[in-house]
């Protein structure tokens, strides 16, 4: 997302209450994480060797705390920063220079992910998916409800590739972003700790 939807998801942080780590611990639900590995289709490169991972009702939350807050409050725990809250674009895109997080705080939507070749997935509120650079992802429908925190970890650069023209240059960048040292779910637990191997 731009600077300024960062910014302006920084000032709100400054103000709304703030979940402690009791309260993250209690919220965290056992990992059970699916990984889907994409291939490149032409237009939108993926990742060669790192699934996307969904990681299912991650979450519970309780009733007197912010969805959103909770699931920005968990991925900034965990290294993953540069947040924002908002829908996801409804056009294919990826990044090729970072890996995102999508954590859905309210409502439902069917999300495309690894181009139109790739999946479709229903997603609702507590599911997060966890996009290796490359991964190319659009919303397809929601319910108006529908809110996403997204986060991106400290190494990396964003930006949005939809033409693909891009393409040959980005498969060269996407080969250099660095695996995350965690997480933004479950920390060292569970997840890419172990779904993304190294080379």
């Amino acid at each position: 997302m731009p600077l300024k939807d960062q910014a302006k998801n920084f000032a709100r942080k400054l103000i709304e209450p703030q979940p402690d780590d009791d309260h993250l611990r209690k919220a965290l639900r056992k990992p059970s994480p699916r990984s889907f590995m994409f291939a490149d289709d032409g237009i939108v490169p993926n990742h060669p060797r790192w699934p996307l991972i969904i990681h299912r009702r991650a979450l519970t939350f309780p009733a007197r705390i912010d969805q959103a807050a909770m699931i920005d409050a968990l991925f900034e725990r965990n290294g993953w920063g540069r947040s924002w809250r908002d829908s996801i674009y409804d056009f294919v895109h990826y990044h090729s220079q970072i890996h995102e997080v999508l954590g859905v705080a309210r409502g439902d939507a069917l999300v495309e992910f690894g181009g139109v070749k790739g999946k479709r997935l229903k997603m609702a509120a507590g599911d997060v998916a966890i996009l290796p650079a490359g991964t190319g992802h659009r919303l397809l429908e929601a319910s108006r409800t529908f809110l996403v925190v997204g986060a991106y970890p400290e190494d990396g650069t964003y930006d949005e590739c939809t033409d693909s023209r891009d393409r040959p240059d980005a498969i060269k960048r996407i080969a250099k972003v660095k695996k995350p040292a965690l997480d933004p779910v479950y920390g060292s637990n569970a997840g890419l700790r172990t779904l993304w191997k190294a080379r």
